[in-house]
């Protein structure tokens, strides 16, 4: 479902990905683990190409994203081909990111209305049964504002499914909550995973890329250091760069 070839991310003379190759299947779990500037978040912008990436490819489905293929070249897509792209590829940031003057049923039919040009009946009715698959179908009139983190999180990520994506991308969606609302969040990221959505994860949630993942990988430097197996790689990890970041979070 997701291809990453020889990626590479430079941001001025700093470069965050110095060459990363991921193969992500249809309906996996995938979790990705490393330390603070190890080029997680950088990495899963690229897949969606909120960061163009400097070298290399990123391929959804088989389509590459932000390029078109012609010959032995790739060329942009335009904006509005990319717009279509990036909407099949739902995304839950660290910040939430909701519409602030929206109510939590608003935020969710925005995407499905503005971009899939779904009627606004049919849009709130699926909003309404998204709300109730994250538990919060007694919230709909409430701003984010009126809600906690949690529940902001909750409602971030039913407007990222309300889009019918591809695969869902999460981007440390609990590091932001006060810890007794993470749980909360982490059981409907269960739950998704649990219908069969394509997920990449970036979390510093050991316990939950060992229970839920199909796949973990360990980053550092703007390099894959270790992946494989959440068992083999949290519990008998091979490389000392991974044995040193797990003995101390763990």
């Amino acid at each position: 479902m997701v291809e990453i070839r020889d990626l590479h991310k430079s941001f001025g003379k700093v470069e965050v990905l110095r060459g990363i190759n991921i193969a992500v299947q249809p309906g996996s779990v995938t979790s990705i683990l490393g330390p603070s500037g190890s080029g997680k978040s950088t990495m899963l912008r690229c897949i969606n190409h909120l960061e163009v990436p400097t070298a290399g490819a990123v391929i959804v489905d088989g389509e590459y994203v932000g390029y078109v293929r012609r010959g032995n070249t790739l060329s942009e897509v335009s904006g509005r081909t990319l717009a279509k792209q990036r909407a099949e590829i739902g995304m839950v940031f660290q910040r939430f990111n909701l519409y602030a003057h929206k109510t939590a049923l608003e935020n969710i039919m925005e995407g499905p209305v503005q971009v899939h040009k779904k009627p606004v009946a049919l849009a709130k009715e699926e909003a309404q049964e998204l709300l109730a698959r994250v538990g919060l179908n007694d919230r709909a009139r409430a701003y984010p504002a009126q809600l906690s983190g949690g529940q902001q999180q909750r409602v971030a990520i039913a407007r990222a499914l309300a889009m019918k994506p591809k695969v869902m991308l999460f981007d440390e969606p609990t590091s932001a909550l006060d810890p007794e609302l993470v749980g909360e969040v982490l059981m409907v990221m269960k739950e998704v995973a649990a219908s069969g959505m394509t997920m990449l994860v970036v979390t510093h949630e050991i316990a939950f890329a060992r229970e839920v993942s199909d796949n973990v990988i360990f980053m550092a430097d703007g390099v894959v250091v270790e992946q494989g197996d959440p068992n083999e790689v949290l519990r008998n990890p091979q490389k000392a760069r991974t044995q040193n970041f797990l003995a101390r979070v763990l």
